[in-house]
């Protein structure tokens, strides 16, 4: 072989050496290092035994992030869904034996509380689907518009922790994301809710709602799973969540129903968060949404296009609470 075959064939060799070197790295991944995922309590899930304040377990990644987390799988029978129609969407929760979990503790009067929401955070619902015998839960949803939606299953099988999975489904048609600028009072049905306290990260924050209509203080509200208000906050961006109840409950002769609702809140980072309060009033649950900043977060920038109006949600207009 003469000296530019010789060349030419080492040249080839090196090459192909470099390139298996690449793919093998591809294969494997990213290392991780330092932010492997530990098991234990998902951070997204509040505490539900002390019934006054919604504190975040030690993990290096908040709830609902991922769909497989400590053993178990969220697993959606379809992750295509019709956008403006009600059909019934079904899913299972796997074990750590791969088989479907069947037995739940009840956290706050359910056992299985969904959050669906888009991914630009419109659209938000809170429902509550029903348990078959073989492990299947099933409920009837209804996305309003197209779009990519992220589905938050939120439980405690007996015997394990509580937990937050996360799963993305589609609507097809033409997506039209909407964007929030910073707001701390919500309208909702004739009802004023305004947000006071501000959100620190790692540490629990106290943060107050006020509910008010027509310009008077709404004093009588209806408990609504075992309290008088209901808050998820998630992260802008990935949609970290995080699930806080408030300070005391119904009953607990301290308590008033309204007009104002305590909550404790731990995030996990700072940023901007969207938060979705429910709660319940003659007879009728309702959301009210607020957009917040922790502190030190910069503002969104004056001349980035604004849109304070959500995408209509199907049926009553909160969503379908079950």
């Amino acid at each position: 072989m003469n000296t530019v075959a010789k060349l030419s064939a080492y040249g080839v060799a090196l090459a192909l050496v470099a390139g298996g070197a690449w793919a093998a790295g591809t294969a494997v991944g990213p290392f991780a290092g330092a932010a492997g995922l530990p098991g234990g309590e998902d951070a997204g899930h509040g505490d539900a035994h002390s019934g006054t304040v919604a504190e975040a377990a030690p993990t290096d990644e908040p709830g609902g992030l991922a769909s497989s987390r400590g053993g178990y799988t969220l697993t959606p029978t379809t992750t295509t869904l019709t956008p403006g129609t009600n059909q019934p969407f079904s899913f299972r929760i796997l074990g750590p034996d791969g088989a479907p979990v069947t037995a739940y503790d009840v956290e706050h009067e359910k056992r299985m509380h969904l959050i669906v929401v888009r991914r630009d955070t419109a659209g938000f619902q809170h429902v509550h689907p029903e348990l078959a015998p073989d492990g299947v839960w099933s409920v009837p949803l209804a996305l309003p518009e197209a779009g990519s939606y992220r589905v938050f299953a939120d439980f405690k099988p007996t015997g394990g922790s509580a937990s937050t999975l996360g799963v993305d489904v589609a609507a097809a048609g033409d997506f039209k994301p909407v964007e929030y600028q910073p707001s701390r009072v919500a309208n909702v049905d004739g009802y004023q809710v305004r947000l006071d306290g501000e959100l620190a990260p790692g540490k629990a924050s106290k943060v107050t709602l006020t509910v008010t209509k027509d310009g008077r203080d709404v004093t009588d509200l209806q408990p609504y799973l075992g309290a008088y208000g209901h808050l998820v906050a998630l992260r802008g961006g990935d949609l970290a969540y995080l699930h806080v109840h408030p300070d005391g409950e119904p009953g607990d002769g301290r308590t008033k129903p309204g007009p104002t609702v305590t909550f404790f809140a731990e995030v996990p980072s700072g940023g901007t968060y969207r938060l979705f309060l429910d709660f319940q009033h003659q007879g009728k649950v309702r959301t009210a949404e607020f957009t917040v900043a922790t502190a030190g977060t910069p503002a969104p920038a004056a001349s980035a296009p604004q849109n304070q109006t959500p995408p209509p949600a199907a049926g009553d207009g909160h969503g379908g609470h079950g």
